[in-house]
Formats: structure tokens, sequence, C-alpha cells
């Protein structure tokens, strides 16, 4: 083998070796962004959802306008911001498509009769002008009722 084609395989192994992180990359951050990923569910997860319901405890608490831009001192709290800084508070980091954001967003498209109109489901539930103090509170319970359910089920089919 000659040296020039040593040198070319060589390229051709490290241009391909330096391209599987940003494959992998790309992959990964498509991935997160997938609006029906379902990842596991755990007891931080009920732990969140019991957070954020006592975050936005009161009406005067809700915030009907919100812009998913979650403010650190904020005093009112839309649905996304409350399920935001309990996640903060829970688990120490904030994950778009964790498991309890997911589980919010899928009781949103089973309870929200205006869901085809919404592109952002927790915001534009939460700023529907149909969406009661009354229906938030009975989201947060749908929400534990549904990632109690799912822990149930994969403890089960974990056991198997």
């Amino acid at each position: 083998m000659t040296e020039r084609a040593r040198w070319l395989i060589l390229a051709a192994i490290l241009i391909s070796v330096a391209a599987l992180p940003m494959q992998w990359l790309s992959a990964q951050a498509a991935g997160e962004d997938d609006p029906d990923a379902t990842p596991p569910v755990t007891t931080a997860d009920v732990r969140i959802v019991k957070r954020a319901r006592e975050i936005l405890n009161s009406e005067s608490k809700w915030n009907r306008a919100d812009t998913r831009i979650c403010p650190a001192d904020a005093k009112t709290f839309s649905l996304y911001c409350a399920l935001e800084k309990a996640t903060n508070e829970v688990i120490g980091k904030f994950e778009h498509r964790g498991a309890a954001m997911q589980e919010a967003r899928f009781v949103i498209d089973e309870i929200a009769p205006n869901r085809k109109k919404y592109h952002h489901r927790l915001m534009d539930y939460n700023n529907d002008p149909t969406t009661t103090f009354a229906d938030i509170q009975k989201f947060f319970r749908l929400l534990e009722e549904r990632i109690t359910k799912r822990l149930q089920e994969e403890s089960q089919n974990h056991g198997k």
C-alpha cells in the first residue's frame, strides 16, 4: 500500500469518527423534541405534580398569559411554569420532554375541547379563555392519577 493510500484511509477514518458524534447529537436533539415521547415515569414525577399543584394552589397565583418564559422570582405561574419550577425543585433540573411534562401534555390531549387548535399544549390550554381554575385543579388530579397508574403498570411489567 502506498503512503498516499494510507493517508487517504487515515483521513477517511478520522472524518468518519468525527462525524459520529454529530450524527448522534443530531439524533438526540430530534428525539428530545418528539412531542409524543413517553419516557418512563418515576416516583419523582408524582412528587413533581404534587409540588406543581402546591405552587398553583389558588386562582390568585395563576398566570393566564403564559409565554413559557418562567422568571425565577415569579409570583404567578402558568401550568407550564408551575411544572417547570416543581421539576427544578424535585429533581434539580428541568426536562422539557421529561415524563411529568409529557404526561401533562397527554392529559391535555384527553380533556381539552380546543386541543386541535393548540400549537403548544400546556401554554395554549393554560391561556385558553374557556379554561377555568377548576379545570386547572382537575388537570393536576388527572395528571397525578395518570402518572400513578403508569408507575403501577411499569412496576408490574418490570417484575415479569
